[in-house]
């Protein structure tokens, strides 16, 4: 009598933003922007903050907007990946 175990893995982070650099092989640069109220001012800042993803198939364009998520680290600096490109940028 063997029992099986459902494994549940932690749930992981997904963040949203705008690709500002694709040069890199299977690299794209994030730029995720939130707001924060200021401490001592209480004034609204936006803070923007940039993230390393993981692009297998080089699909993300400049100015695309993405969701990514994260995983296990790939590189030094790289430990999210691409999961879809929610809309594309107009191209000129």
């Amino acid at each position: 009598m063997t029992e099986e175990k459902e494994v549940v893995r932690g749930t992981r982070k997904v963040l949203n933003g705008k690709v500002i650099a694709n040069k890199a092989d299977k690299t794209i640069t994030v730029e995720v922007e939130r707001t924060s109220q200021h401490p001592l001012y209480r004034k609204t800042i936006r803070i923007r903050k940039k993230f390393y993803a993981h692009d297998e198939k080089n699909e993300a364009q400049l100015g695309d907007k993405v969701e990514i998520m994260g995983t296990r680290p790939l590189s030094k600096n790289k430990c999210w990946r691409l999961v879809k490109i929610t809309e594309t940028a107009p191209q000129d």
